[in-house]
């Protein structure tokens, strides 16, 4: 289709390469790691090398585990050069997670570094890989892991049966340049190249497989709704294993010789990065950017650069665009609407787009893409300001879900509508609203959370009998998790227990805030349990009026 790119992500990298050798490609402040497209591309290309002299090749799973450091992206490009998959892994994952991803994913190789926050990788990956400390490198043998042959390790002290990152250096010498270009040259851009793992509402997170030809004409679109240029520079603090930093964030900055700075969020380092860089724009959730405007210090810093960027991941409210736009100077601040399943962005807002519509509207389709809504029932198209489910064709949709047909066939009809399971309208100018959604998902602080996940593993406590997960309005996240529970006969327990069993093997955001022990749980005649029930119930009983009444979806 004209207008879109046909190329690979490496190739992508080696034209901006020559474009623009000399400008900057990427800063990490807090790494102390700055390159230029040129240096960029061939240090890629080093690293491309060494995972080919390692055994990893076309159509390989390589997770990265990792915060957002230099290794992140440099394991991205050079992956993309060689047509391995890169399967992105929340950095917040614990070993349940982590097992299921690797084992799920068919994982070969898993890129990561020492631990984030409160998970300390080094011990989960001892934990679930107990051989890994008497193996020689590459030669791990996890029956629960049968792909897994190889553990990179981002640190600079040695690690029992790793591979130093920097050791593919030296093993790219072993590699020769023709053997290099004759896999690099192989690669098609409708190659699956990238896996994101998204929840549904029933069952575990499925891998989301996306294309070079997806990620890039996404972050083209998104890069043009903001008017990237060469000159602007994009501060990137929300996660790079997220849609939002991959292709939001890198993909809307490299299709057009954008800067990034990348850091791991704090309001303090986004405004010295904001600050120090003369950062042209930047990302976050609304949660981030109220952070920022509510610190102490933010008067200390001037952002006279500011001007654009994406707020996204849940609601934003009015007096905080109005903030962001006028406190902090990003005049044309967008909003963008997308999932996962669709590389991930469906329509956005423009830098010229009036403060009430980027408040109550996602904005507009982008360019090269179809949408409808559809009514949920009938399946037919709704008139304009009818609520219905937000359903999308085009280059964006994903190539399904990894080894999941059924549940691809689900959300993709046989026509290549994605159903997205939220509802929207859209009015007569042509901007889009969502009004809700058909899934049973929480949105807490621009994470998704979906309760069948934290259902399934609380079933494993020893004292739980039955339960239910559901979200509460929260002012400050959006929503917040509750769980209902129903405990084993004879058996008692405290919120904190149950709260510590979540916290220690799930990422932090999915402890539920909330703990309910009952008897039973609303239920219709049918014997069907009534979700919607428990949420007015919880928003009493927690006297979460208030909470409520801000709701914006």
């Amino acid at each position: 289709m004209s207008g879109l790119m046909n190329i690979t992500v490496g190739k992508l990298l080696e034209s901006v390469a020559k474009k623009y050798p000399d400008r900057k490609a990427f800063i990490f402040p807090y790494h102390n790691y700055e390159t230029t497209w040129k240096e960029l591309d061939e240090e890629a290309t080093r690293v491309a090398k060494g995972f080919l002299k390692m055994g990893i090749g076309k159509g390989d799973h390589v997770a990265i585990w990792a915060n957002n450091i230099p290794e992140w992206v440099l394991t991205l490009f050079a992956t993309s050069k060689i047509g391995a998959v890169l399967v992105t892994v929340n950095t917040n994952y614990k070993i349940f997670e982590l097992e299921y991803l690797l084992r799920q994913s068919d994982t070969k190789c898993l890129v990561m570094t020492d631990g984030f926050k409160d998970a300390n990788y080094l011990q989960i990956i001892n934990e679930l890989c107990p051989q890994l400390k008497d193996c020689k490198p590459g030669t791990l043998d996890n029956p629960m892991l049968p792909y897994l042959k190889y553990v990179v390790y981002t640190g600079h002290e040695k690690q029992p049966g790793m591979i130093n990152f920097k050791d593919l250096y030296t093993m790219a010498d072993e590699v020769p340049d023709e053997e290099y270009q004759k896999v690099y040259n192989s690669l098609n851009p409708h190659d699956v190249i990238n896996m994101q793992y998204t929840s549904g509402t029933t069952g575990f997170p499925k891998g989301v497989m996306l294309t070079h030809y997806n990620i890039v004409n996404n972050g083209k679109c998104i890069g043009d709704r903001m008017k990237f240029t060469e000159d602007d520079i994009l501060c990137i603090p929300v996660p790079l294993f997220h849609c939002f930093g991959l292709v939001l964030g890198i993909m809307a900055s490299i299709t057009h010789g954008t800067s990034m700075v990348c850091v791991d969020y704090s309001p303090a380092r986004v405004m010295e990065s904001l600050q120090k860089y003369e950062c042209t724009a930047v990302h976050g959730v609304p949660t981030m950017f109220i952070a920022i405007l509510e610190h102490p210090d933010f008067k200390k810093y001037k952002f006279p650069g500011l001007r654009t960027g994406i707020m996204a991941g849940s609601p934003c409210p009015v007096k905080v665009m109005q903030q962001v736009i006028d406190v902090m100077g990003a005049r044309e601040i967008t909003i963008v609407y997308g999932q996962t399943e669709s590389s991930p962005g469906c329509t956005q807002t423009t830098t010229d787009d009036s403060i009430e519509k980027r408040v109550s509207t996602v904005g507009k389709l982008f360019p090269h893409i179809e949408a409808k809504i559809m009514d949920p029932e009938t399946g037919e198209e709704c008139p304009p300001n009818v609520p219905g489910e937000f359903c999308t064709r085009g280059y964006h949709v994903m190539k399904g879900y990894y080894k999941m047909p059924e549940a691809t066939a689900q959300v993709i009809d046989k026509d290549g509508w994605l159903h997205t399971g939220d509802l929207a309208t859209v009015d007569e100018e042509g901007y889009y609203k969502i009004t809700g959604r058909i899934k049973d998902m929480i949105i807490r602080g621009g994470e998704n959370i979906y309760p069948k996940e934290i259902e399934e593993f609380l079933y494993t406590h020893p004292k739980v009998k039955d339960v239910q997960v559901i979200g509460v309005p929260s002012k400050e996240y959006g929503e917040e998790i509750m769980a209902w529970i129903i405990l084993k006969d004879g058996e008692t327990a405290t919120e904190g227990e149950i709260k510590e069993f979540v916290r220690a093997n799930m990422a932090r955001h999915k402890t539920p805030k909330y703990i309910k022990f009952t008897d039973s749980f609303p239920m219709t005649a049918s014997g069907k349990i009534q979700k919607y029930k428990m949420r007015e119930m919880a928003i009493e009983e927690l006297n979460l009026l208030d909470e409520a009444s801000i709701e914006t979806a």
